[in-house]
């Protein structure tokens, strides 16, 4: 199995934190970490948004099951997540077609979902599914530390990763929690609120990083409110392990008058933040 992030020198689960370490030179690189949503405005461009972001760099792709109540989400990735659901997008269709895309990818995907899905499902048989479609990670937003227990053990048992989320208001102790059960990477909510585009980051990520950094050894990627080169590499200057970018990327494809032109802006877009981290 591929670890999350042993990029490039450690393979197996539970081996050694290597993020960002391109396979190509085995120099250590900020991860890239692009996030769309599946099924928007098809799972059939989904599919090939996935091999064009694999093909630009990208070192991880989130991939968000759309949800009619997405808490987390600003209004970008909820007008994404509603199209997706009016064209009929389901946890079914999404896993048939992760299931042939997968094995393409040169890099791992993690899958972004709300817990009622999972738990209409059953927590044994949802992860069983996804590892049975390839995926090797998953973040679940609106699950707390303390709720994650049973979702902790089958993920484990199926071996897939479950990441956890810290954010600027969490205090220390939880923090330290967090990151001790996060599995794969640890990830980094740069602002409290939904995610989406800002003008600026937050200048206390840089604060966050080093604070996370004391009491862990796993990688920390940033996320929520990155949206231009600029972001990506203060981020990666202020030490994050990845950068996670989701609206700014869903908004290519949502803007563009036709599928093809969503697929060349989110290419362009891609390949500008790839060439921007250090």
């Amino acid at each position: 199995q591929l670890h999350i992030f042993s990029l490039c020198v450690w393979w197996g689960w539970g081996g050694v934190f290597i993020l960002g370490c391109s396979a190509n030179t085995g120099n250590f690189q900020t991860a890239f970490i692009p996030f769309i949503t599946a099924g928007d405005p098809d799972l059939a461009t989904t599919s090939k948004a996935l091999r064009i972001l694999d093909s630009c760099g990208s070192d991880v792709i989130e991939l968000g099951v759309p949800y009619s109540d997405p808490l987390a989400d600003g209004p970008v990735i909820q007008a994404a997540a509603s199209r997706a659901l009016k064209k009929g997008t389901k946890l079914g269709s999404v896993l048939a077609m992760l299931t042939e895309v997968i094995p393409e990818l040169s890099c791992p995907i993690v899958l972004f979902t709300y817990y009622n899905p999972i738990l209409k499902s059953g927590v044994r048989n949802f992860m069983a599914k996804i590892k049975q479609a390839g995926v090797h990670g998953l973040v679940v937003p609106d699950l707390p530390l303390e709720e994650t227990t049973l979702l902790r053990s089958e993920a484990t048992m199926h071996d897939i990763e479950l990441v956890l989320l810290t954010t600027p208001t969490t205090p220390t102790e939880r923090m330290k929690e967090i990151t001790k059960a996060s599995e794969g990477f640890v990830y980094l909510v740069s602002a409290v609120g939904v995610t989406g585009a800002r003008s600026n980051v937050n200048l206390r990520v840089e604060h966050l990083l080093q604070e996370i950094k004391q009491v862990t050894d796993k990688p920390v990627a940033v996320g929520f409110g990155i949206s231009t080169p600029e972001h990506a590499k203060q981020i990666a200057g202020w030490g994050a392990d990845g950068v996670i970018i989701g609206s700014a990327i869903v908004r290519q494809l949502g803007e563009a008058t036709s599928p093809e032109e969503g697929l060349r802006r989110i290419e362009e877009y891609a390949k500008s933040i790839k060439a921007a981290i250090p």
